[in-house]
């Protein structure tokens, strides 16, 4: 009897502890949910449409544009910690991004569209497609690399509260176009790092492609955004961007002895890879020459006319690397894109601004 009694008492606290727990959960999950009340409907709007992984998040809460504006960052510590004040409620997020192997070019189709081509060279996944739409800005769709906040292996944005981390995705897009029909991509230079000072709102390599899919209708208003905020690289690295807009126009925007320098087309397309193109002492510093070469030669071809997008993305694959995660073609007059992943060319995806 008295061992029975011992093991009744024993199963009673096992069964204590066990409810315990498990309304510590439930709290600690209603208080998650109470939180992050307003950022449940982009979470929950999260689909994973292929097993690259890839997903896609229709972002409807606030990220705070002007806010992170009006102070600015001069790091990706200081921009993962107004993320973390922000978006994460002050869950912690570290912002980093490795290296950016890429190419771009930006075209013209032969019923007259306006394209821009990008191959996203870097094998850390999973990636995301996100959909934003702010009260003070541009709608548009870009490409992030959700590997740069923490996901990857088995931890992926599925289900709350996995999902946290991808809030913070507003603010490390690497490719995208917005409803005006700008397009942009980031390239990796092999150089110093950028740290301007003079005078202006810091920002750092991916909050200025935020701010200028948010806020620039034109390449000239891109350039002008650039001009009023001092640039900070991310990842202790170099960058410039290939921006290019509905009407044709095109820029590659690099930064020579922390000065905005703008390397303009000769012709009526641009192609850009991960060496410097400005003029002077770090002319052809850089890697990627060969695939430069391949992208000058195919657009000479026609002219920068290619008959389609499946010819723009055509491009791409000829200028792919084993690390190649994406190739994006952006249509700029229509504002969408055809999306492939990891070199499987015979299978892709396609959205439109218009879907939402």
């Amino acid at each position: 009897e008295m061992t029975t009694l011992c093991m009744s008492k024993g199963k009673k606290q096992v069964l204590s502890l066990a409810g315990g727990l498990l309304a510590l959960l439930l709290a600690a999950l209603i208080a998650l949910g109470l939180l992050f009340h307003r950022e449940f409907s982009t979470l929950t709007s999260i689909r994973k449409l292929d097993d690259a992984p890839f997903y896609v998040m229709d972002y409807t809460a606030d990220y705070g544009l002007e806010e992170f504006l009006a102070q600015g960052a001069s790091s990706d510590q200081e921009l993962s910690a107004f993320v973390i004040q922000k978006l994460m409620k002050g869950l912690p997020v570290t912002i980093t991004l490795p290296d950016l192997s890429c190419s771009t070019f930006n075209a013209r189709l032969e019923n007259g569209d306006a394209v821009f081509g990008r191959n996203f060279d870097n094998p850390i996944k999973p990636c995301m497609l996100v959909h934003t739409d702010p009260e003070d800005g541009y709608e548009s769709i870009s490409m992030v690399n959700l590997g740069y906040v923490g996901y990857g292996g088995d931890y992926v944005p599925e289900g709350f509260p996995a999902s946290l981390l991808s809030l913070a995705a507003p603010y490390i897009p690497l490719d995208g176009v917005n409803e005006k029909g700008l397009s942009i991509g980031v390239l990796q230079l092999d150089v110093e790092p950028t740290h301007q000072d003079n005078g202006h709102t810091d920002i750092t390599t991916s909050s200025a492609i935020r701010l200028i899919l948010d806020r620039a209708a034109t390449v000239d208003e891109a350039v002008e955004l650039l001009r009023r905020y001092d640039m900070h690289s991310s990842a202790n690295a170099c960058f410039h961007f290939q921006i290019a807009d509905a009407h044709g126009s095109s820029v590659v925007a690099e930064y020579v002895d922390g000065q905005l320098s703008l390397v303009r087309p000769e012709e009526n397309y641009q192609w850009c890879t991960n060496f410097f193109l400005s003029p002077g002492e770090l002319y052809d510093v850089g890697r990627g020459q060969d695939r430069y070469e391949t992208l000058k030669r195919l657009l000479a071809q026609s002219n920068g006319l290619l008959p389609d997008e499946n010819a723009a993305m055509d491009c791409l694959e000829a200028v792919a690397q084993d690390s190649t995660f994406w190739s994006a073609v952006y249509n700029n007059t229509n504002a969408t894109v055809e999306l492939t992943l990891h070199g499987n060319y015979e299978k892709s995806y396609r959205f439109d601004l218009e879907q939402w």
